[in-house]
């Protein structure tokens, strides 16, 4: 227990889905649907959220012949996975944000401009580099003809 937990895009995926509705129980089926892993990729890593502490599970208790089903195993983030989950999942949208230029907020539809602090005053036409210096010795075509 309490293992670290490498925050890929699948387990992003996993973790989003769980902060959809933090208090609600989901099953593995329904996780399925919502991060539309296969269940070869979605079962091991809520083997590992599991033993990182991160996600409890419970089988629920139900007769299979009356419900017509197989009883169904519920996952849900444990208080310390629903910190963890939303700290990982934040960093993750501000890394990405820098990347692209934006800040993404989980939740929201549209990523939003980045806001320059006021030790950055360079123009961004003034920060990039030209495609000759970026590729030094590569061929490159551009709008005004090969390199």
């Amino acid at each position: 227990m309490g293992s670290e937990i490498r925050v890929t895009t699948a387990v992003a995926r996993v973790l989003a889905a769980f902060l959809e509705e933090p208090a609600t129980d989901r099953y593995g089926l329904d996780l399925i649907g919502s991060t539309g892993l296969p269940s070869g990729t979605l079962y091991p890593i809520l083997v590992r959220l599991q033993r990182a502490g991160w996600v409890d599970s419970a089988w629920e208790e139900v007769d299979p012949v009356a419900a017509g089903r197989p009883a169904r195993r519920y996952y849900r983030l444990t208080p310390d996975g629903l910190v963890q989950a939303r700290t990982e999942l934040a960093a993750l949208y501000d890394q990405l944000g820098r990347a692209a230029g934006t800040s993404f907020r989980p939740g929201s539809t549209k990523p939003r401009p980045a806001t320059m602090s006021p030790a950055s005053t360079m123009s961004p036409a003034s920060t990039l580099s030209p495609a000759s210096t970026l590729f030094a010795g590569w061929s490159v075509a551009t709008a005004a003809g090969p390199a």
